[in-house]
This record gives structure tokens, C-alpha cells and sequence, in this order.
């Protein structure tokens, strides 16, 4: 399925719904990582508070891709950012298993199955 909207600057381009589907999944997902950084920088002190400092800039950098997705326009750089959210959620998941904690295994499972998916209906 086509959607009308045409990216300035890329009027050769038309993006899809798989394509506007997954660059939304993603970057949600990396707005909401961001998020959590920004959480735990307000809330510790110290070397814990350096450590989240580097953490939120690593996630500023991939909602800054994430969100050019849909200025660039091109599925391979969107494939490429989905895959790097994909993997930060998969990992998300993998410490939330670490301490024992529902929540922070199944929201971030959830997310990468969901991007995932999202990716794989591009990709088809």
C-alpha cells in the first residue's frame, strides 16, 4: 500500500506504510529509551549519574537517526536503524531478566518483536 505523502526534497520517493509504520515504531522506541536515560540522570548522583550521562547521549544520537528516517527517506537507512533499535531493546530485555524485573523484560521483548516485525513488513 502507497501513502501520498511525499518527503520534501525527495519527490522521487513515496513512502509506504510499511515504511511509515516501521520509522514510527522505531522511533518511538528510541524516544522512549531516551526517556528512561533522562529518568535515571534526575534520580542518581556520582559515578552512577556519569555513567547514565553517556547512556543519554547514545540514546540522543539514535532518535536523532530514528527521526531522520523520514527526512532521508531511504528503506536501507531506516533497515539499519531499526536493526540498532532492535538490538538496544533485545538487550533492554536481557537485563531485565538480569535483576529479575517483569516489567523491564517484557516492555522492551515487546518493543523489539514489535520493531521486528515492523521491519520484516518493510523488508517483505
Amino acid at each position: 500500500m502507497v501513502c501520498s505523502t511525499r518527503m520534501p526534497g525527495f519527490t522521487d520517493r513515496i513512502m509506504t506504510l510499511p515504511f511509515i509504520f516501521c520509522a514510527m515504531v522505531t522511533a518511538i522506541s528510541a524516544i522512549v529509551s531516551l526517556s528512561f536515560s533522562i529518568v535515571a540522570l534526575r534520580s542518581i548522583s556520582g559515578e552512577a549519574r556519569t555513567l547514565a550521562l553517556y547512556a543519554s547521549a547514545r540514546s540522543l544520537a539514535l532518535v536523532i537517526v530514528s527521526v531522520a528516517a523520514f527526512a532521508v527517506g531511504a528503506t536501507a537507512w531506516l533497515e539499519a536503524v531499526a536493526w540498532c533499535m532492535i538490538i538496544v531493546q533485545a538487550c533492554d530485555a536481557a537485563v531485565g531478566i538480569t535483576i529479575s524485573d517483569r516489567l523491564r523484560t517484557f516492555g522492551p521483548a515487546a518493543t523489539a518483536l514489535l520493531n521486528l516485525a515492523a521491519l520484516i513488513w518493510l523488508l517483505a
